[in-house]
């Protein structure tokens, strides 16, 4: 087999030209999915780590359940609940009013990502501020600086490098996990790469949809990589 059969195989310029923009679409989507709710993980995620380490006993167990059950259990579980369970009650959202935001798919699947990237980024966040020497709290207490100054200017910039890492490998998860988001009729990568194939029965949607997920994941790592680069520079 010549090496334009093969790419032939591969590339059909038919296939490509009917599905390709769908296939940018559903990058889009992902993309959108993954960039919200892992912000909008990172913000309670942060507090979560804040409530554990709290002297209170009541607020830190709170937080120790919610990250238990959600890092516990299956995203995909967690999804169909919020969705199918949660979206079955559309009398009492109603009431509330907020079926609006049950009654799609979209919403709650942001949902459903949000808090469980929250549980997995508040541990990261809580190793990574317990990861600060005890005398960066004392020389703050030392030259008389504000709590909120001490913990926005002195510890979060020294606890983010620490966290850098493995926040990235979360994101990198989220990315390959965004694609259950399909099973509840979203046209995210998967979703389209789905559409396609049971329109065209070619297998080659399939490594389209695997090429553009690796692509992905490159970039953020690359990215990732020289961030934690520049934040680190003053140590090498």
């Amino acid at each position: 087999m010549s090496l334009e059969q093969l790419i032939g195989l591969v590339l059909d310029p038919q296939l490509l030209e009917r599905y390709g923009p769908r296939f940018i679409d559903g990058l889009l989507v992902t993309a959108k999915l993954v960039a919200i709710s892992f912000t909008l993980g990172a913000v309670l995620g942060l507090l979560l780590a804040l409530a554990r380490l709290s002297k209170q006993p009541l607020v830190s167990r709170l937080a120790a359940g919610y990250i238990y059950f959600f890092r516990g259990s299956p995203l995909l579980a967690q999804l169909f609940l919020l969705y199918y369970g949660l979206g079955s009650l559309k009398g009492f959202w109603q009431d509330l009013g907020m079926w609006w935001f049950f009654r799609e798919a979209w919403y709650c699947a942001l949902l459903a990502f949000t808090l469980n990237t929250a549980a997995y980024q508040a541990e990261i966040f809580r190793g990574s501020l317990l990861a600060i020497a005890p005398g960066q709290y004392e020389a703050a207490r030392a030259l008389n600086l504000k709590r909120s100054t001490t913990f926005f200017k002195v510890i979060m910039p020294q606890s983010l490098l620490v966290a850098i890492g493995p926040l990235g490998n979360e994101l990198i998860l989220m990315i390959k996990a965004s694609a259950i988001a399909s099973l509840v009729t979203i046209y995210d990568l998967m979703g389209v790469t789905k559409l396609a194939f049971s329109r065209s029965f070619d297998f080659q949607i399939y490594l389209w949809a695997a090429v553009l997920y690796l692509l992905i994941v490159e970039i953020v790592r690359r990215t990732l990589k020289h961030l934690e680069g520049r934040l680190g520079r003053h140590l090498n």
